[in-house]
C-alpha cells in the first residue's frame, strides 16, 4: 500500500521474468525501485509469462519487501518492427489480424529450447503449431502444459499455425456454426505455400 494505504498505479517495462522462478521485476517509468511482479499476480491476470521488454500496467502496493505488483491491469507486447515475426506469415496477414476471431485452445506442450509447440483449439481435432517468435511477439515468454490460450489462428504451408497468442479469457466463447452453413475452418487466413 502507498502511505495512505491506497494502489497506485504504475507503468513499466518488464525488465526479466522467469516462470520456472514464479516472478521478475517491472522497471517503472517513473523511477525507484524495480516492481516485484510474482507469478500469482500474472496468473490472474490470465497468463502464465510475461516477455521481457512488454509494457505492462499494475497497480502496486508497498510491503515490507519493497514494491510489488497487486494487479495486473494491461500488457501490452514488445515494440516489433512491423515485420511478420516468422517468414510463413505474410505482412498481409499481419496487417489484417485483427480481423480474425481469437480461438480458445489449451497448449498441448510448449519446448521453449527447441522454439516452438503445439496447441489445440476447442472443437478442433487438429494441432496449431506455436513458433516462440509467434509467442514473443504476442507478449508471453513461455507456455504451460494444459494452459489455457487464445489463438488468431491461419493454415500454413504445413498446417494451420498461430499467427497472434492472447490470454484465454480474450476471446469470445466458440459457437456451432453447423446451423448457419459456415465451417469449422471460417476465420483462417491461408499462407501462400
Amino acid at each position: 500500500m502507498t502511505d495512505d494505504g491506497t494502489l497506485r498505479l504504475a507503468t513499466g517495462l518488464v525488465k526479466w521474468f522467469d516462470p520456472s522462478k514464479g516472478y521478475g521485476f517491472i522497471l517503472d517509468d517513473q523511477g525507484g525501485t524495480d516492481i516485484l511482479l510474482h507469478g500469482n499476480v500474472l496468473r490472474n491476470f490470465g497468463r502464465s509469462s510475461v516477455a521481457d521488454q512488454s509494457r505492462v500496467t499494475v497497480m502496486v502496493q508497498h510491503t515490507k519487501r519493497g514494491v510489488q505488483a497487486a494487479e495486473v491491469v494491461s500488457i501490452d507486447p514488445p515494440p516489433t518492427d512491423g515485420q511478420p515475426p516468422i517468414a510463413d506469415l505474410d505482412i498481409e496477414i499481419i496487417e489484417h489480424l485483427d480481423s480474425l476471431p481469437l480461438r480458445p485452445a489449451r497448449v498441448k506442450w510448449f519446448d521453449k529450447s527447441k522454439g516452438f509447440g503445439f496447441a489445440n483449439i476447442f472443437g478442433h481435432a487438429d494441432d496449431v503449431f506455436i513458433h516462440i517468435e509467434v509467442l514473443r511477439h504476442s507478449g508471453f515468454a513461455d507456455l504451460a502444459i494444459g494452459e489455457a490460450i487464445c489463438l488468431r489462428v491461419v493454415e500454413g504451408p504445413r498446417g494451420l499455425m498461430a499467427a497472434q497468442i492472447a490470454a484465454w479469457d480474450s476471446g469470445l466463447p466458440a459457437r456451432d456454426d453447423a446451423s448457419s452453413g459456415r465451417s469449422a475452418d471460417d476465420g483462417l487466413a491461408h499462407v501462400a505455400e
